[in-house]
């Protein structure tokens, strides 16, 4: 009367309907009405009963293995011997495990005869290979990063928008498909897993949380040289977020157009605060200091020669008798 694939999936109605009919008569009856609607497909009957009974072990089966997986993921992030990397990993596999082991007993609940499925099975996994390339490239991709230790959680590293313009951010989270990472303008960016495998990254934190900082300042020609690499290494040390060891550092560059010009080199430890922020500081308090003792920074300056020529020569011969003309008139 019904097909072998489906074979437990009806059984277990049935026992369902049976048990139903003997506790409950108005049960039995709306049972035996749902199992009346069906229709046959070859040697299969599949009634509306049957199809409830299947999609509620489908339920059951999916709320079974979600509910292991967060309980899972709570266990795993009390779980102190561990570091944020190797709970993320060990989430990720774990996960990985109980929706496969989901899967089969899924199969198994309702009855599937996967032998069945042999004619379709190779257009079938065709298109799922074709379909899920991405989305299985980005999963192994996540779990190598992670594996590496190259790309994890609490890392700041360099993003570009679609304009280039390059900002910092850190990773919020490591997914299936992406990580996110949240930059100081709170924008969330989503990059592929399979994107940080193939391209370069800059990770600011991967070895050190220690990161360099740059601060280009110019003097005016005339300017006592030591009093101000005092004032600009004194600058960089009044800032709370400057490390003090390795010290920072005042070196002169070179002699330019207008001014000399120094580089205030300095170290910070918590990069994901912005490096931005921490030059306009810096800057801010040089400039005080230099207004307090009168250093000046340079505005640019140009001298213009004019080179003798004959069209030079009338126009300012014009401008002379311009200026006599009007000089009679008055």
């Amino acid at each position: 009367m019904t097909a072998p694939s489906a074979r437990s999936t009806i059984e277990t109605a049935i026992d369902l309907q049976e048990v139903a009919g003997s506790t409950s008569r108005a049960a039995g009856s709306i049972i035996e009405t749902l199992d009346s609607i069906a229709f046959s497909l070859g040697s299969m009957r599949l009634s509306l009963w049957d199809a409830a009974v299947g999609m509620s072990l489908i339920l059951i089966v999916i709320t079974a293995a979600w509910s292991t997986s967060k309980v899972c993921g709570t266990l795993l992030r009390r779980a102190t011997r561990l570091d944020e990397t190797q709970r993320v990993l060990a989430h990720k596999i774990t996960t990985m495990l109980i929706w496969g082991i989901a899967f089969f007993i899924g199969i198994d609940l309702l009855g599937i005869d996967l032998t069945a499925l042999a004619v379709f099975s190779g257009a079938f996994g065709l298109a799922i290979g074709f379909g899920l390339q991405k989305t299985f490239g980005n999963l192994i991709a996540g779990v190598i990063l992670l594996m590496d230790r190259s790309i994890k959680p609490g890392d700041v590293i360099s993003v570009a928008d679609q304009a280039g313009n390059e900002s910092f951010g850190q990773i919020r989270k490591i997914g299936i498909r992406a990580i996110s990472v949240v930059t100081r303008d709170k924008t969330e960016y989503l990059i592929p897993n399979e994107t940080l495998m193939i391209n370069q990254v800059v990770n600011w934190s991967y070895s050190s949380r220690d990161v360099r900082v740059k601060v280009p300042v110019s003097v005016a020609y005339g300017t006592d040289m030591d009093l101000a690499e005092q004032l600009m290494a004194q600058a960089a040390q009044d800032n709370p977020r400057i490390l003090g060891a390795p010290a920072p550092v005042v070196l002169m560059m070179g002699f330019g157009d207008n001014a000399i010009d120094f580089e205030i080199r300095f170290w910070i430890d918590d990069p994901e605060d912005g490096l931005g922020s921490v030059r306009s500081d810096v800057l801010k308090r040089v400039w005080k200091l230099f207004k307090e003792h009168d250093i000046v920074v340079p505005f640019p300056q140009r001298d213009i020669n004019l080179r003798k020529s004959e069209q030079l020569d009338r126009l300012i011969d014009a401008l002379d008798r311009h200026r006599d003309n009007s000089s009679k008139s008055s």
